[in-house]
């Protein structure tokens, strides 16, 4: 059993973060319709039923559904996305490297494989202001637009600038696309090379701050296995020689891919932000692709998997350093698994990785987490359809409501049983709102605490780490009448406090 005793005196301040840290994205997939992630049945999450290997004869699509487009006028997805506040909202995927801009209605040309039409664009750039977000976007670089002997063009990306400034939504951050560091998996003309991209991301960045100068470059949106294990200038980092780190051999086995040293060394346009994309491995859906880069349930609240995603963003802000100096980093897609997400994803069992990777990442680097998604595929905060809230959708909630922007030192070491954060407190009043999680599966954690304070407890309902509904001091966290969201107050209690197996569990002194 873990002890912990919280300290009455003024913690040590690291840094101020972004107010937009807790982000999102929403698929183009989702925006246009097309495929996506095969959803998981019933059984599958309740995990009594295995998820079978996929067909590799259609690699990546058999893993793929279609879905219809998602409703971004809903009444429901936009009060639960509003009552998130202070968010980006990230349009792009692998899906929008191909995505083709028909403004006009005369159709889509070959060589594009998505189809937006202005519509739908205009009821996403409606959506953006409604919840009071900021948009961001990639845009379309495949066989449809040049060939890969021929430089970038900015035919489609204006299009798509112009239609937004026009609509009082305009695109504020931009990455030129998603994931380049798969040259052959994201969608770029044939026989593109990482020179290639080089040529066209500088391109593109100039070509964005001549006409939309207000927006922000980010980039390069990559993926680098490498910065697992070594760093920018290919130094061994402590973590791996300790742990043994993750084991990325599955990855390259499956796609080819370029380091970010391939995509940005002799680039002469300067970024803005640096970014990059952390998940914690692969899916079920996966892990037959790729085993060594999967994680069962049984290893979901291990120190190697909740840690892995603070590990990933020290070892990136070396790139961050190098690439972009003084810049914010932003981790522009985020989730539990790569390819839709674990079985677990939509339950309980994924609350402690979320929250716990908002406090690690806070703790070395200010910048903003986009998850994936807000509405789409298991990882989603939303059930996709519906949009019926998610354990991990009423977490970061809690999280906005509670957490301040200041980060503090909470001196206490992660151990198991107490993963302990420490912010300013939301409220403005001065004080310090803690996170404890408790990642033991079945020792309880005893805090004890400086004086009277509010305790706000997040569990798992009837001792099921994967039930679908989560508790907040006992209280089931639904909807109540006509999309009502559930009154989220803490207890006010002094003493001592016990923190469950698998709980997580706010103070506010």
């Amino acid at each position: 059993m873990a002890n912990v005793k919280l300290s009455a005196e003024k913690l040590p301040f690291l840094r101020t973060m972004n107010p937009r840290l807790i982000s999102y994205n929403v698929e183009m997939t989702e925006v246009t319709g097309g495929t996506f992630w095969k959803a998981y049945t019933d059984a599958q999450i309740d995990g009594t039923q295995q998820v079978p290997p996929p067909d590799m004869s259609k690699g990546v699509a058999g893993m793929h559904q279609w879905y219809d487009p998602i409703d971004t006028t809903n009444p429901r997805l936009i009060k639960l996305a509003k009552a998130l506040d202070s968010c980006w909202v990230r349009v792009s995927g692998t899906w929008a490297t191909r995505t083709y801009y028909d403004f006009d209605g005369t159709g889509m040309p070959e060589g594009y494989f998505n189809h937006l039409r202005k519509e739908q664009w205009i009821n996403l750039l409606n959506f953006v202001k409604a919840v009071g977000g900021k948009l961001m976007i990639s845009v379309a670089n495949c066989d449809g637009l040049h060939s890969h002997d021929e430089p970038w063009n900015p035919s489609q990306a204006k299009l798509i600038f112009d239609l937004s400034r026009e609509q009082g939504c305009p695109i504020e951050a931009v990455e030129f696309v998603n994931e380049p560091n798969m040259l052959k998996a994201t969608g770029f003309p044939k026989d593109y090379t990482a020179a290639d991209f080089r040529r066209d991301q500088d391109i593109f960045h100039k070509w964005v701050r001549e006409n939309y100068p207000e927006c922000t470059i980010v980039g390069p949106s990559d993926t680098d296995p490498n910065a697992m294990s070594v760093d920018a200038w290919g130094n061994p980092h402590p973590w791996v020689q300790n742990t043994g780190g993750m084991d990325t051999a599955g990855i390259a086995a499956v796609m080819a891919y370029c380091s970010t040293a391939d995509l940005m060394d002799g680039c002469s346009e300067k970024l803005d932000v640096f970014s990059y994309h952390y998940y914690n491995g692969v899916s079920e859906r996966m892990a037959a692709m790729m085993p060594s880069a999967f994680t069962p349930a049984e290893g979901a609240m291990s120190e190697a998997y909740l840690g892995a995603a603070a590990h990933t963003a020290r070892c990136f802000t070396s790139y961050r350093d190098r690439y972009c100096p003084g810049g914010e980093m932003w981790v522009t897609e985020s989730g539990d698994a790569g390819a839709g997400g674990h079985t677990w994803a939509s339950t309980y069992l994924e609350v402690p990785r979320t929250l716990n990777e908002i406090g690690g990442f806070a703790t070395v680097t200010n910048g903003v987490i986009f998850h994936n998604t807000l509405a789409s595929s298991d990882y989603g905060w939303l059930k996709h359809g519906t949009f019926v809230p998610r354990p991990s959708y009423f977490a970061v909630l809690l999280w906005k409501q509670l957490m301040g922007n200041d980060v503090y030192d909470s001196g206490i070491p992660v151990q198991e049983g107490a993963h302990v954060y420490a912010h300013s407190r939301a409220d403005g009043i001065d004080g310090t709102a803690y996170l404890i999680i408790n990642n033991s599966w079945s020792e309880e954690t005893t805090v004890h605490l400086p004086k009277s304070a509010k305790v706000y407890a997040l569990t798992n309902k009837d001792g099921n780490m994967r039930s679908r509904t989560m508790l907040l001091n006992g209280k089931e966290l639904v909807l109540g009448e006509n999309d009502a969201l559930p009154v989220m107050e803490g207890v006010e209690t002094e003493g001592t406090v016990t923190v469950a197996p698998g709980g997580c569990t706010f103070i506010v002194v």
